[in-house]
């Protein structure tokens, strides 16, 4: 296998970044990817810090058996704790996600922005910096939303407790003259159709898959690494818990869920 040929991998906590895999394939249907779901530690949110650095070496190392020539980090609260790290040791490139603040910003009229995203993400001094260095004379309201990834990874993506649980969220911000939403977690574009009925057509929302995708791209580009296959890539699947509720979402989104998850050490 040389260098161009080689798959990209992509990894969260669980099934979220299968978002960022739709836009990926969207953007680069030439490349292989694997997937991996971390499942049996999900929600990586509320971890210490360390056990998160910690499982994002460990996925990071199967993936690098596996011939990984670029490893997408696919949760904001992974990409805060380790993805510093991870390019400090490991010498292959690695593309995290952060919260569409700067784009937010940008397009708000009314001159508040709300973020939605887990406690984790939005208590760390990335975030914080983020903030600061994008949004200036922007109000930027955050709102943790507890709850929500147990809810996606359960399958529930439009049922009553999750509109009872989104609608919670939103209102104060809507009530606050929100005009953009971000979504900073990749679980939550899969509860986009019950937001987006929560807050309005009046209210934009931004999640951050379509730009992990263009980054990808541009640092396969830059390190000689795009494969030259114009389409035709494939994804293999790999997690540490539910196959079956691994295969149920990939099914879901539209993935063709053939061929079993292959396990990861735990």
């Amino acid at each position: 296998m040389s260098a161009t040929t080689a798959p990209v991998g992509v990894f969260d906590s669980g099934l979220g970044g299968l978002t960022v895999l739709q836009s990926l394939r969207s953007l680069l249907p030439g490349e292989d990817f694997i997937y991996f779901a971390d499942q049996a530690f999900c929600p990586y949110g509320g971890r210490p810090e360390a056990e998160i650095r910690d499982r994002a070496f460990a996925v990071t190392d199967a993936l690098r058996a596996e011939g990984a020539k670029l490893v997408v980090v696919a949760c904001n609260t992974a990409t805060i704790a380790a993805v510093a790290a991870l390019r400090a040791a490991v010498d292959i490139p690695f593309v995290g996600m952060e919260p569409a603040v700067k784009p937010a910003s940008a397009l708000t009229r009314s001159g508040v922005v709300g973020v939605l995203a887990t406690q984790g993400s939005l208590a760390g001094d990335k975030f914080q910096h983020l903030v600061a260095t994008h949004a200036q004379g922007v109000k930027v309201l955050t709102q943790p939303c507890r709850g929500w990834v147990e809810l996606v990874e359960a399958g529930d993506l439009d049922g009553p407790v999750v509109r009872q649980q989104v609608r919670a969220a939103v209102q104060p911000l809507i009530d606050a003259g929100c005009d953009v939403l971000v979504l900073g977690c990749t679980h939550f574009p899969l509860l986009r159709p019950v937001i987006a009925d929560c807050v309005g057509p009046a209210v934009t929302l931004l999640e951050t898959g379509p730009a992990v995708a263009r980054q990808t791209l541009r640092v396969l580009e830059q390190t000689g690494l795009r494969n030259p296959r114009g389409d035709g890539g494939s994804i293999r699947w790999r997690g540490t818990g539910d196959d079956v509720a691994f295969r149920a979402m990939r099914l879901r989104l539209g993935f063709d869920a053939q061929g079993e998850t292959a396990p990861l050490s735990r």
